[in-house]
């Protein structure tokens, strides 16, 4: 009986290794394609080269991840060969402005968000008045007398500092005013002056767009920074 019931599991076996040997899949072949190494057989060939690699070099240390390279390669032809452009000279510049201006904002996300989030709490504090550029000031010491127009030449006294309270400029440590125009200096001094008389001293919360925008201002100014200055205006420079 053992015998009999061995061998009836023989066939039984032999099927279920041959069905599982079946649906095994059978691996296909990896063909790697040889690619053909590039030859430089004159100056020009190895100028070619150079540029793309100065130019690929220079965008991606700029935040220039990837590009579509057919068409770079075709803007490259279309200039060479005589075509007309896809673009014209001012939507180029458009098109690499807002690409470049998408970049800086994703890596100052944190910067402008910190930004918008303090402009928004602010506004809410007593005292605070804000016009409609969003620039946002508070009345210290007022002043008597005329306010200056865009383009007058002003004295003024001032500090200024991000909102980490890190101090990036002051009149007051180098022990002397400052005598400028008006058209001379970032929106919201300009809008945030001509408020003012001489003799008062305001505090002005300046976003971004009104300061030095994407670009920032040096070492000590982040893109997209929001600034804070106490401006004390002394007088209005005769013309």
């Amino acid at each position: 009986m053992k015998k009999l019931f061995i061998t009836a599991l023989i066939p039984f076996c032999a099927y279920a290794v041959t069905a599982q040997t079946k649906r095994k899949p059978v691996k296909k072949a990896t063909v790697k394609t040889a690619v053909a190494p590039v030859k430089m057989t004159s100056l020009t060939d190895s100028a070619s080269y150079a540029f793309g690699l100065s130019m690929a070099t220079g965008l991606k240390s700029n935040g220039v991840t990837t590009l579509n390279y057919d068409l770079l390669i075709k803007g490259l032809k279309d200039v060479y060969q005589g075509q007309t452009p896809l673009l014209s000279q001012e939507n180029s510049q458009k098109a690499i402005g807002n690409l470049f201006k998408g970049i800086t904002q994703a890596k100052y996300a944190t910067q402008i968000a910190e930004g918008n989030t303090f402009l928004a709490n602010n506004k809410k504090t007593p005292g605070i008045q804000t016009t409609s550029s969003g620039l946002q000031y508070q009345v210290i010491t007022p002043g008597a007398g005329q306010k200056p127009t865009a383009t007058d030449n002003v004295q003024v006294n001032y500090k200024g500092t991000l909102l980490n309270g890190k101090q990036f400029d002051s009149s007051y440590d180098k022990k002397e005013p400052l005598s400028i125009s008006l058209d001379h200096v970032i929106p919201g001094w300009t809008e945030g002056v001509q408020l003012m008389s001489p003799g008062a001293k305001y505090k002005f919360f300046i976003p971004a767009n009104l300061a030095y925008g994407e670009r920032g201002a040096g070492q000590d100014i982040p893109p997209y920074s929001t600034l804070i200055f106490e401006i004390e205006l002394i007088k209005i420079n005769a013309k």
